[in-house]
């Protein structure tokens, strides 16, 4: 059977803009109602992979149901490697920090960066170097959990608004 450019085009278009289990599903109903069932003429006419309709026939027919699982691919965050992570270094820069002092906001300022905190694991808490995060990542794991970089002050002198030249007397 030969098909036109056109029913081509449509095929592709619509099976490229269907993903996971109803791209299969596409794909075995037109394996088998169009090209009985052989994925090597689909693949030929069509340029679809053949391992691909494979899958999709044995889900058709009932075999066997692929699960896609794409929330389980990709890289692990490190409190997923290193379960105690947060709240080591939560003790550490909680000596370490004070709230704004002005008391407009909530933020909490330390003054240890990401790569004093990083050796201080290392040193109070046992972790080797291998299996730490590398200083970035601590720096964002510090910013999610609320703490900013900024030297310590108690209290910050207040600027008087006026200020006079005594040369000019303006």
């Amino acid at each position: 059977m030969e098909l036109s450019q056109a029913v081509k085009a449509t095929l592709n278009e619509t099976q490229a803009g269907l993903s996971g289990y109803q791209r299969r599903h596409f794909m075995a109903g037109i394996l088998k109602s169009v090209f009985a069932g052989k994925p090597s003429r689909a693949e030929k006419i069509l340029g679809w992979n053949r391992k691909t309709l494979g899958k999709a026939l044995a889900e058709w027919d009932g075999d066997f149901c692929y699960i896609d699982r794409y929330y389980e691919r990709g890289r692990k965050k490190a409190e997923v490697h290193l379960p105690n992570l947060l709240s080591d270094i939560r003790e550490i820069v909680d000596s370490q920090s004070q709230t704004d002092p002005t008391f407009r906001t909530n933020r909490l300022y330390t003054r240890m960066s990401a790569v004093e905190v990083r050796r201080q694991l290392m040193a109070q808490k046992g972790y080797t170097d291998d299996e730490l995060p590398c200083a970035a990542t601590i720096n964002t794991k510090l910013n999610d959990m609320g703490y900013h970089l900024r030297a310590v002050q108690k209290s910050r002198p207040q600027k008087n608004g006026r200020y006079r030249c005594h040369l000019c007397e303006t």
